[in-house]
């Protein structure tokens, strides 16, 4: 799996330098500005926080461990959320997930080797007069089912399929 390059880290460690106090304070709000930048927190990135900070780097690890919201792995451009909660479940979300992870050939928690896609699940969105829901990309998708799932995964496929063929174009067309 491929992983961030140290350039993309430090630029992001250099934002949080230029936006944030170097203050034990800051830690949390330096954990989300590098994960929004990278994605993701790899180590190199929380090495980087804990020195900027001046903390021992196992809090840093502590902390973001703590926090289901930080990721210690890559995640694919696209993620894909299915709701658990009461009302999805009683109303279908584990056929959605279980339809997903076979399409994906992955499960939930993983990303696909190429980093096109995430899928996720989540103990409650909250939508519960929606169930079952599903978020793409922040979008919340209800009502759903097995076969609307794979539609959305389909759509997202053509899409990336499209954009490739779009680039691959572009730079064809640069090199006549």
């Amino acid at each position: 799996m491929k992983g961030t390059s140290p350039a993309k880290i430090q630029k992001a460690l250099t934002a949080v330098a230029q936006t944030l106090p170097a203050k034990r304070e800051s830690l949390i709000p330096a954990l989300q500005a590098v994960q929004e930048k990278l994605r993701w927190l790899p180590r190199p990135a929380m090495l980087g926080i804990s020195k900027y900070l001046k903390i021992p780097e196992s809090e840093v690890w502590g902390t973001a461990s703590f926090y289901a919201q930080f990721r210690f792995s890559p995640v694919g451009k696209n993620i894909l959320t299915v709701c658990r909660g009461t009302a999805c479940h009683v109303r279908g979300s584990a056929g959605i997930l279980s339809e997903l992870e076979k399409e994906m050939g992955i499960q939930a928690g993983e990303t696909t080797p190429d980093l096109k896609f995430s899928l996720e699940k989540i103990a409650c969105l909250g939508s519960c007069a929606l169930a079952p829901v599903m978020v793409v990309n922040a979008a919340i998708y209800g009502a759903m089912n097995p076969a609307k799932g794979k539609g959305l995964l389909d759509q997202l496929r053509r899409k990336s399929k499209s954009k490739k063929r779009a680039a691959s174009k572009s730079k064809t067309r640069r090199a006549k």
